[in-house]
Protein backbone atom coordinates (compact mmCIF):
# COMPACT_ATOMS: atom_id res chain seq x y z
CA UNK A 1 0.00 0.00 0.00
CA UNK A 2 1.32 3.49 -1.03
CA UNK A 3 1.74 5.74 2.39
CA UNK A 4 0.69 8.75 2.18
CA UNK A 5 2.88 11.52 2.63
CA UNK A 6 3.07 15.56 3.15
CA UNK A 7 4.86 16.60 -0.29
CA UNK A 8 6.65 19.66 0.01
CA UNK A 9 6.07 22.65 -2.25
CA UNK A 10 9.11 22.42 -4.68
CA UNK A 11 10.48 25.69 -5.80
CA UNK A 12 8.08 26.98 -8.97
CA UNK A 13 11.57 28.37 -10.37
CA UNK A 14 13.29 24.62 -10.60
CA UNK A 15 10.11 22.89 -10.87
CA UNK A 16 8.02 24.15 -13.13
CA UNK A 17 9.76 23.13 -16.14
CA UNK A 18 11.87 20.34 -15.27
CA UNK A 19 12.59 16.98 -12.95
CA UNK A 20 15.50 15.32 -12.26
CA UNK A 21 16.07 12.12 -10.95
CA UNK A 22 15.74 13.42 -7.03
CA UNK A 23 12.46 14.56 -7.30
CA UNK A 24 11.04 12.27 -9.92
CA UNK A 25 9.85 10.21 -7.41
CA UNK A 26 8.56 13.35 -5.11
CA UNK A 27 6.67 14.04 -8.40
CA UNK A 28 5.09 11.02 -8.57
CA UNK A 29 3.73 10.98 -4.79
CA UNK A 30 2.21 14.59 -5.47
CA UNK A 31 0.62 13.27 -8.52
CA UNK A 32 -0.77 10.29 -6.75
CA UNK A 33 -2.27 12.63 -3.89
CA UNK A 34 -4.87 13.68 -6.27
CA UNK A 35 -5.39 10.72 -8.38
CA UNK A 36 -6.70 7.54 -6.88
CA UNK A 37 -5.87 5.69 -10.59
CA UNK A 38 -2.09 6.99 -9.84
CA UNK A 39 -1.81 5.44 -7.02
CA UNK A 40 -3.16 2.09 -8.17
CA UNK A 41 -0.42 1.85 -10.82
CA UNK A 42 2.53 2.73 -7.98
CA UNK A 43 0.98 0.02 -5.68
CA UNK A 44 0.74 -2.66 -8.59
CA UNK A 45 3.95 -1.90 -10.16
CA UNK A 46 6.16 0.50 -8.40
CA UNK A 47 7.37 3.68 -9.49
CA UNK A 48 7.83 3.69 -12.94
CA UNK A 49 12.11 4.26 -13.89
CA UNK A 50 12.53 7.83 -15.00
CA UNK A 51 13.86 7.65 -18.87
CA UNK A 52 16.03 9.72 -20.16
CA UNK A 53 18.43 10.00 -23.21
CA UNK A 54 21.67 12.21 -23.66
CA UNK A 55 21.53 15.56 -25.63
CA UNK A 56 23.23 14.37 -29.07
CA UNK A 57 22.97 13.78 -32.24
CA UNK A 58 22.21 10.18 -31.54
CA UNK A 59 19.47 10.32 -29.90
CA UNK A 60 17.50 11.95 -32.36
CA UNK A 61 18.59 9.73 -34.77
CA UNK A 62 16.94 7.14 -32.76
CA UNK A 63 13.52 8.64 -31.80
CA UNK A 64 13.45 9.41 -35.68
CA UNK A 65 14.04 5.31 -36.08
CA UNK A 66 11.47 4.75 -33.34
CA UNK A 67 8.91 6.44 -35.67
CA UNK A 68 5.94 4.18 -36.84
CA UNK A 69 7.71 1.16 -35.79
CA UNK A 70 9.02 -1.20 -32.50
CA UNK A 71 11.63 -0.08 -30.04
CA UNK A 72 13.62 -3.43 -30.78
CA UNK A 73 13.22 -2.67 -34.58
CA UNK A 74 14.54 0.75 -33.83
CA UNK A 75 17.30 0.08 -31.60
CA UNK A 76 18.77 -2.89 -33.91
CA UNK A 77 18.83 -0.15 -36.71
CA UNK A 78 20.75 2.35 -34.26
CA UNK A 79 22.72 -0.67 -33.32
CA UNK A 80 23.92 -1.01 -37.04
CA UNK A 81 24.68 2.36 -37.67
CA UNK A 82 26.54 2.43 -34.61
CA UNK A 83 28.55 -0.61 -36.16
CA UNK A 84 29.00 1.20 -39.46
CA UNK A 85 30.43 4.40 -38.15
CA UNK A 86 31.77 3.64 -34.70
CA UNK A 87 30.22 7.04 -33.33
CA UNK A 88 27.29 8.76 -34.79
CA UNK A 89 27.47 11.86 -35.61
CA UNK A 90 26.27 14.41 -38.20
CA UNK A 91 30.10 14.61 -39.88
CA UNK A 92 30.05 10.59 -40.00
CA UNK A 93 26.28 9.65 -40.90
CA UNK A 94 26.75 12.16 -43.84
CA UNK A 95 29.97 10.06 -45.14
CA UNK A 96 27.43 7.07 -45.92
CA UNK A 97 25.80 5.82 -49.03
CA UNK A 98 22.03 4.81 -49.54
CA UNK A 99 22.75 1.36 -49.60
CA UNK A 100 24.73 1.46 -46.53
CA UNK A 101 21.49 3.04 -44.92
CA UNK A 102 19.38 0.46 -46.44
CA UNK A 103 21.83 -2.21 -44.85
CA UNK A 104 21.30 -0.44 -41.70
CA UNK A 105 17.87 -1.12 -42.01
CA UNK A 106 17.04 2.66 -42.45
CA UNK A 107 14.01 3.52 -45.11
CA UNK A 108 14.41 5.48 -47.78
CA UNK A 109 12.58 8.60 -45.79
CA UNK A 110 14.25 7.97 -42.66
CA UNK A 111 17.71 8.48 -44.19
CA UNK A 112 16.49 11.38 -45.68
CA UNK A 113 15.27 12.75 -42.38
CA UNK A 114 18.85 11.48 -40.86
CA UNK A 115 20.70 13.48 -43.21
CA UNK A 116 18.30 16.33 -43.09
CA UNK A 117 19.56 16.80 -39.57
CA UNK A 118 22.44 16.24 -39.57
CA UNK A 119 23.16 19.13 -42.07
CA UNK A 120 21.24 21.06 -40.29
CA UNK A 121 23.21 20.82 -37.48
CA UNK A 122 26.11 20.71 -39.24
CA UNK A 123 25.04 24.68 -40.61
CA UNK A 124 24.16 25.70 -37.17
CA UNK A 125 20.88 25.91 -38.33
CA UNK A 126 19.78 24.10 -34.93
CA UNK A 127 21.64 24.33 -31.80
CA UNK A 128 21.08 20.91 -29.37
CA UNK A 129 23.14 22.44 -26.30
CA UNK A 130 21.32 25.94 -26.79
CA UNK A 131 18.03 24.09 -26.35
CA UNK A 132 18.63 23.18 -23.05
CA UNK A 133 17.94 26.97 -21.62
CA UNK A 134 14.92 27.58 -23.89
CA UNK A 135 11.48 28.17 -23.18
CA UNK A 136 9.83 24.27 -24.91
CA UNK A 137 7.62 26.43 -26.76
CA UNK A 138 10.61 28.03 -28.35
CA UNK A 139 12.19 24.69 -29.16
CA UNK A 140 9.11 22.92 -30.58
CA UNK A 141 9.26 25.94 -33.00
CA UNK A 142 12.59 25.93 -34.41
CA UNK A 143 12.45 21.96 -34.46
CA UNK A 144 8.91 21.74 -36.53
CA UNK A 145 11.11 23.77 -39.49
CA UNK A 146 12.54 20.14 -39.87
CA UNK A 147 11.75 17.78 -42.67
CA UNK A 148 11.00 14.53 -40.98
CA UNK A 149 10.61 16.28 -37.17
CA UNK A 150 6.67 16.16 -35.73
CA UNK A 151 5.20 16.88 -32.70
CA UNK A 152 5.50 13.71 -31.51
CA UNK A 153 9.36 13.50 -31.67
CA UNK A 154 9.79 16.99 -30.28
CA UNK A 155 7.62 15.46 -27.17
CA UNK A 156 9.89 12.35 -26.76
CA UNK A 157 12.91 14.95 -26.88
CA UNK A 158 11.39 17.41 -24.53
CA UNK A 159 10.68 14.57 -21.72
CA UNK A 160 13.53 11.99 -22.49
CA UNK A 161 16.42 14.53 -23.38
CA UNK A 162 15.55 17.93 -21.56
CA UNK A 163 13.08 16.50 -18.80
CA UNK A 164 10.95 18.91 -19.57
CA UNK A 165 8.37 18.00 -16.78
CA UNK A 166 4.61 19.42 -18.51
CA UNK A 167 4.61 17.06 -21.72
CA UNK A 168 1.66 15.13 -22.64
CA UNK A 169 2.55 13.17 -25.78
CA UNK A 170 -1.37 13.18 -27.75
CA UNK A 171 0.63 11.15 -30.33
CA UNK A 172 1.81 8.44 -28.80
CA UNK A 173 -0.57 5.28 -29.24
CA UNK A 174 1.00 3.53 -25.92
CA UNK A 175 0.46 6.66 -23.48
CA UNK A 176 -3.42 7.20 -25.20
CA UNK A 177 -4.22 3.54 -24.47
CA UNK A 178 -3.10 3.24 -21.16
CA UNK A 179 -4.56 6.52 -20.50
CA UNK A 180 -7.93 4.78 -21.67
CA UNK A 181 -7.77 1.49 -19.41
CA UNK A 182 -6.97 3.51 -16.69
CA UNK A 183 -9.32 5.75 -16.10
CA UNK A 184 -11.72 3.62 -17.94
CA UNK A 185 -12.28 5.99 -21.48
CA UNK A 186 -14.39 4.69 -24.11
CA UNK A 187 -12.02 3.73 -27.44
CA UNK A 188 -14.06 6.56 -28.98
CA UNK A 189 -12.64 9.00 -26.70
CA UNK A 190 -11.83 12.51 -28.54
CA UNK A 191 -8.25 13.86 -28.49
CA UNK A 192 -10.18 16.81 -26.93
CA UNK A 193 -11.58 14.94 -24.39
CA UNK A 194 -7.89 12.88 -23.46
CA UNK A 195 -6.77 16.50 -23.26
CA UNK A 196 -8.79 17.59 -21.04
CA UNK A 197 -7.93 14.76 -18.62
CA UNK A 198 -4.85 14.96 -18.79
CA UNK A 199 -4.53 18.37 -18.02
CA UNK A 200 -5.41 17.79 -14.14
CA UNK A 201 -1.78 16.64 -13.50
CA UNK A 202 -0.41 19.97 -14.82
CA UNK A 203 1.84 21.37 -14.45
CA UNK A 204 3.82 17.37 -14.37
CA UNK A 205 2.15 16.02 -16.96
CA UNK A 206 5.65 14.31 -18.32
CA UNK A 207 5.86 12.03 -14.54
CA UNK A 208 2.40 11.09 -15.45
CA UNK A 209 3.03 9.77 -18.66
CA UNK A 210 5.74 8.03 -17.53
CA UNK A 211 3.72 6.53 -14.89
CA UNK A 212 1.11 5.41 -17.82
CA UNK A 213 3.80 3.91 -19.96
CA UNK A 214 5.22 1.78 -16.77
CA UNK A 215 1.80 0.83 -16.29
CA UNK A 216 1.47 -0.11 -20.32
CA UNK A 217 4.64 -2.08 -20.37
CA UNK A 218 4.04 -3.61 -16.76
CA UNK A 219 0.50 -4.78 -17.85
CA UNK A 220 2.00 -6.15 -21.44
CA UNK A 221 4.59 -8.33 -19.64
CA UNK A 222 2.00 -10.25 -17.67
Amino acid sequence: MLNPKKISNFNNNCMINKFNQSTFQHICDNLAQSDADLVRIIEAHGYPPMWSRPNKFETLVHIILEQQVSLASALSALNKLRERVQEITPARVLLLTDEEFRACYCSRQKTAYIKYLAEALLSGQIDLNTFEQMPDDEIRTQMIMLKGIGNWTIDVYLMFVLQRADIFPIGDLAAVNALKRVKNLPKETTREDILLVVGQWQPYRTVATMLLWHFYLSERHK
